[in-house]
């Protein structure tokens, strides 16, 4: 069984005019251990399928239908006082914006503390001691003097790390990563991510890891889902997604990656941008920026289908897997 099991996932937004679907029907899992990524543009739902995980959705928004398994446990069936024994001590989130999840006024040590006393019967003296442990193992120098500082005397990186060690003060088994070196320049942003993978290794922590960077997937994960406009359309294991990519979109997230082109060049980018949620194509959403679209691609939802490692929902990849020697004619999207 699973760690953790997202079947037919919806999400709706509602406002005066009704609802719009986020979330359309999702589904995947997570394996004990497993580090999986969910990549995509901002707009593809990626954020809300996580925050849907542990209800930290804001109203208007709400789960329309789905399971939500963790440990064989249905998560929506939980009223909020056994969800919160799940939220924070075996499923920790890591936000986008340190400054938004540290309280200014309150210092590390505070915080830190008032969380494990939130969810333990345990001493300040020991509280403490755990805050020193956790700080230690996320590699923050001088770890004894940063618990009485305050947010604003920190550097970014400094914050990101405080944040991951408040993940990991109450032993998770799942780590869900929201975009968690944004805000932090490229540098701080690498230190960050391998701090990430080696705790995974050292802790045997699954996570789940957001984020519209390819080139930070490739090095973290073990399993990718890329999204688009709240569908999966393709997953599979990451070395394949990125040496083999079979949705259009995907070969189009890879191509626009700096590498991808010679210095001084135009960097590539894909025709158009992502649908907003009141104006969602029929059929394959991306269809109306897709270089390969087929006649049935703006009336029928493609199905999975596999092709190399991966299954891509694709009418393109379903045309070629059935004659592989067909000869693909780009339009002018594509050019």
């Amino acid at each position: 069984m699973a760690l953790l099991e997202v079947d037919n996932l919806v999400v709706k937004f509602g406002h005066r005019h009704g609802a719009v679907t986020a979330i359309r029907g999702i589904s995947f899992s997570v394996e004990r251990g497993e580090r999986l990524g969910i990549v995509g543009e901002s707009g593809a739902g990626k954020s809300v399928a996580a925050f849907s995980i542990l209800d930290l959705l804001s109203e208007p928004g709400f789960v329309a239908a789905g399971h939500i398994r963790f440990d064989g446990q249905d998560l929506r069936a939980l009223n909020s006082e056994a969800l919160r024994q799940v939220r924070g001590q075996r499923i920790s989130m890591i936000f986008q914006d340190p400054m938004m999840t540290l309280n200014p006024v309150l210092s590390i040590g505070v915080q830190m503390i008032e969380c494990l006393k939130a969810h333990r019967r345990i001493s300040t003296s020991a509280a403490r001691d755990i805050a020193l442990e956790k700080l230690r193992l996320v590699q923050m120098p001088s770890p004894e003097k940063r618990l009485d500082q305050y947010p604003h005397e920190l550097s970014g990186g400094m914050k990101q790390r405080i944040i991951i060690a408040i993940a990991l003060l109450l032993d998770p088994e799942l780590i869900i990563a929201d975009e968690p070196t944004t805000a932090l320049d490229v540098t701080i942003q690498a230190e960050i991510m391998q701090l990430l993978l080696d705790l995974c290794s050292q802790q045997h922590l699954a996570l789940i890891l957001i984020t519209h960077d390819l080139g930070v997937v490739s090095q973290i994960t073990d399993r990718t889902l890329v999204m688009y406009a709240g569908r999966i359309i393709e997953q599979g294991p990451t070395k394949g997604i990125i040496n083999d990519p079979q949705h259009p979109y995907t070969q189009g997230l890879i191509r626009a990656l700096p590498q991808q082109t010679l210095p001084g060049e135009r960097l590539n980018q894909i025709p158009g941008s992502m649908p907003t949620l009141e104006h969602l194509p029929s059929g394959c959403a991306f269809h109306p920026r897709c270089a390969y679209v087929r006649a049935r691609c703006d009336s029928v939802v493609p199905g999975f289908t596999q092709a190399g490692e991966s299954l891509a929902a694709c009418h393109m990849v379903e045309d070629l897997v059935k004659d592989p020697g067909a000869v693909l004619i780009e339009t002018e999207r594509g050019q």
